[in-house]
């Protein structure tokens, strides 16, 4: 039972045609490292750019900078981790494929769970970010729809239960009722989703046409908004550059990396690139290069126009314009906005159903999931049911939780992405691509960088390990995640040590888990819960329909 748990694909079968992937046709190969850029730019800058930055400068002030390099830094290694792998095994599927090939079906299984929080219910937050600068767009040219037809029905319903003025407020007192039931959702989100999973149906060349213009337009804008806002700087708006401390820096986390999700979905769009051995490694490095310089950027000139005090909202672009009375510019960034997050929506929806196109070729899923549009060459029945998991929670679910969500499942499957590499049997001359993972033996750098450290801390912050391993009721929800975070870097000393392992795995691997250590514990509850569901669900189907245990 536990081999059958832990059997893995071997590589060279994941690369193998499989016989439903014959039979439905193939996927277009049309995408460049070009344009694998540009969707990586569309995915990573979005939401995160326009809307959760927002929270997190009003936690971490300007000091946000430094998560934001944090962050970066965590990526850039995980990237360098997908890449090794989109080099060896580049077909569709992205980290469940990568999972599967190293870790084992149950693991794959998980991961697969996972990015369909990332994915399909990242997008819900998307939504509804699009939303608010979609309606606040309508108000600039005199169009105003009803309060009951812009909230989600959650979010109207705690508004009122606290008694606070405010949209939901409002929509909660005018809606109409249907039955004792207030009617209340949001209408912009529903139309858009609806749209994006109709054009994503239709072909991947129309959505990288559309994309690839979205792009060039919100970077040429993002650039203008950083031009523009340079001049508005009030330095003393910088200080104090880290107002809650670091505390209060680390306190955006969720925020902040949600900011660079994104990247990792040009993994999925292996099987319709010309060379994907060469164009994936090369765009998602790109795309992380440029989105990180542009977050540091932006981050600096938002907190320097306005105290960091006033950007807690939803759309921070556009406030600090506001604020500054930049009445131009306003509806400038409330337009590009709508569009940059459309190009969000368009990347993470054709994800998603490439991810189960994937699964279901492995037999972890109905053969349905796998079938390919005769005309279209899109997986049909997988895009669709995406549409359906984005759009039915709309009606009942807020930001706020699919924020937090979306961030953890993604930093989960950033973790085992970098541990899988490390699972990986050394490259053999003439395998796979171009692209080649620097080596770097973590035997005694990684345990002298722990050891450097700990220095640090002691030095800056003599109290800093007393204080972590006091447990009680007011510090459990933050030292606990962080004692665990301090097991994961002994271990990995002692792997790296015995084993050899690689310093760029091992410091993803460690980076990753120390972002962790930001998430309450009510996230956790609620990922352990959803990853509990996906091992019934496994076991259910998966488990006795996987190719894997048919051919064993």
């Amino acid at each position: 039972m536990l081999k059958q748990l832990f059997r893995k694909k071997p590589v060279l079968q994941a690369l193998e045609n499989e016989p439903e992937q014959a039979e439905s046709h193939s996927l277009n190969k049309v995408l460049t490292t070009r344009d694998l850029t540009f969707f990586g730019i569309a995915a990573i800058i979005g939401a995160g750019s326009f809307s959760s930055m927002g929270e997190a400068c009003f936690k971490g002030g300007p000091g946000v900078v430094f998560l934001f390099i944090i962050c970066a830094v965590a990526c850039g290694f995980t990237a360098l981790c997908y890449a090794e792998f989109a080099s060896r095994v580049p077909v569709s599927g992205s980290a469940y494929t990568y999972a599967y090939v190293s870790f084992g079906e149950v693991f794959a299984w998980v991961i697969g769970w996972a990015l369909l929080m990332e994915y399909s219910i990242g997008n819900i937050y998307v939504a509804f970010s699009w939303s608010g600068y979609f309606t606040n767009l309508l108000e600039g040219v005199g169009l105003h729809l009803p309060e009951w037809l812009t909230t989600n029905y959650r979010s109207a319903h705690n508004m009122y239960e606290q008694n606070i003025s405010s949209e939901g407020m409002l929509a909660w007192m005018t809606a109409p009722q249907l039955g004792g039931l207030r009617i209340i959702f949001d209408l912009p989100a529903v139309i858009i989703n609806l749209l994006i999973t109709a054009l994503v149906y239709v072909g991947v060349k129309e959505t990288r046409n559309a994309s690839n213009f979205m792009v060039m337009l919100k970077l040429a804008v993002i650039v203008l908004v950083i031009g523009v806002g340079a001049f508005y700087v009030d330095i003393d708006n910088w200080t104090p550059f880290m107002p809650n401390g670091f505390t209060g820096v680390m306190g955006g986390v969720a925020a902040v990396f949600f900011a660079f999700i994104g990247f990792d979905a040009v993994s999925t769009l292996a099987e319709e690139c010309k060379d994907p051995q060469r164009d994936l490694p090369k765009g998602m490095i790109y795309s992380l290069i440029i989105c990180t310089i542009v977050y540091i950027a932006l981050a600096l000139v938002l907190t320097g126009m306005v105290s960091y005090a006033q950007l807690g909202v939803s759309d921070p672009l556009a406030e600090v314009f506001k604020i500054r009375e930049v009445k131009w510019m306003l509806y400038i960034v409330s337009f590009v906005a709508v569009v940059a997050m459309t190009s969000v929506l368009l990347v993470f929806q054709m994800g998603q159903p490439r991810i189960w196109m994937s699964m279901s070729r492995d037999g972890l899923m109905p053969k349905r999931f796998a079938k390919i549009h005769p005309k279209y060459k899109t997986p049909g029945f997988a895009t669709i049911v995406t549409g359906l998991v984005v759009g039915i929670p709309l009606f009942f679910t807020d930001e706020k939780f699919v924020l937090d969500f979306t961030s953890i499942a993604t930093l989960f499957a950033f973790v085992l992405v970098c541990g899988g590499v490390l699972m990986l049997p050394p490259k053999q001359k003439g395998e796979g691509g171009k692209f080649q993972l620097p080596y770097v033996n973590a035997k005694f750098i990684f345990p002298v960088m722990l050891v450097m450290a700990a220095g640090l801390l002691m030095t800056f912050n003599p109290d800093f390990f007393n204080n972590t391993f006091i447990i009680n009721s007011e510090t459990a929800a933050t030292n606990i995640p962080m004692l665990v975070f301090f097991a994961v870097c002994v271990l990995m000393a002692v792997f790296s040590f015995l084993k050899n392992f690689s310093l760029i795995p091992v410091m993803g691997v460690v980076s990753c888990c120390y972002l962790l250590t930001g998430m309450t514990i009510s996230n956790w509850l609620w990922f352990f819960t959803w990853l509990a569901i996906g091992v019934v669900i496994y076991f259910i189907y998966g488990f006795r329909n996987s190719k894997l245990a048919i051919t064993n």
